[in-house]
């Protein structure tokens, strides 16, 4: 860098997934520090907002939550693919809120069911967020997800044994978010791509690139500098 370049902001964006009343909205309101989605209604179209955590720029999608199997509108599932087209050349994780409660057969079938409207590559991208975990962390953690029965440790392994948990009622502790932040960085540096560029390789990254950078000149000079940063980041 030059001197007097100054330094860019990396830019992390994250898409929230979950059944509903799994604290998405909460969530994202966390890890952005300030009241930016209504948590008193139910999602009904994907939002996005942003701003600046941690020394990063942070771009939030929250989406509407699913009910079961059976019962999801076609309207919603749109939602679901929608949210990937928010935030392009597209988003660097997606975070999975599931609460540290009893977990069944059936809310992993909807969970992959859900999901999968994305394609199997979703699960490279996909961090387990536990919320509500108030008093969970550590060996804690590890217990409760035992104890969650064989299907949440399926579904915790098929997501990279990525996880972490979110105290929405402690929303002052700053270092749970950075440390959200940091396992991120993570996925992406062991990642072959740094943005979940669309499901199953229909979308390749040299088509990404191509797009983004009709749109914009220096689009793939960002997308390299951008994964080049958070593998830095991740050796130190």
């Amino acid at each position: 860098v030059l001197a007097g370049t100054p330094l860019h902001v990396v830019q992390v964006i994250e898409v929230l997934l979950g059944r509903v009343w799994t604290g998405k909205s909460s969530a994202g309101n966390t890890i952005l520090g300030r009241e930016e989605f209504d948590t008193r209604r139910l999602t009904e179209e994907c939002e996005k907002r942003q701003g600046e955590v941690a020394g990063r720029l942070l771009t939030v999608i929250d989406t509407p939550g699913w009910y079961s199997l059976q019962d999801t509108a076609d309207w919603l599932k749109k939602e679901i693919v929608r949210s990937v087209s928010l935030c392009p050349p597209g988003p660097h994780s997606f975070l999975l809120t599931i609460p540290l409660a009893p977990f069944t057969e059936q809310d992993r079938r909807a969970v992959e069911e859900h999901l999968g409207l994305l394609g199997d590559r979703v699960w490279r991208h996909t961090l387990v967020l536990f919320t509500w975990g108030d008093g969970k962390g550590g060996t804690g953690l590890e217990q409760a997800i035992k104890r969650g029965g064989e299907d949440l440790q399926r579904l915790v392994e098929k997501c990279g044994n990525r996880v972490h948990v979110l105290h929405n009622n402690n929303t002052g502790d700053r270092g749970q978010v950075t440390e959200l932040l940091e396992k991120i960085e993570a996925l992406v540096a062991g990642s072959p791509d740094a943005f979940f560029l669309g499901s199953d390789g229909r979308i390749t990254q040299e088509e990404q690139e191509k797009k983004q950078r009709d749109q914009c000149p220096e689009a793939k000079e960002e997308i390299q500098w951008e994964k080049g940063k958070l593998q830095q980041r991740q050796k130190n």
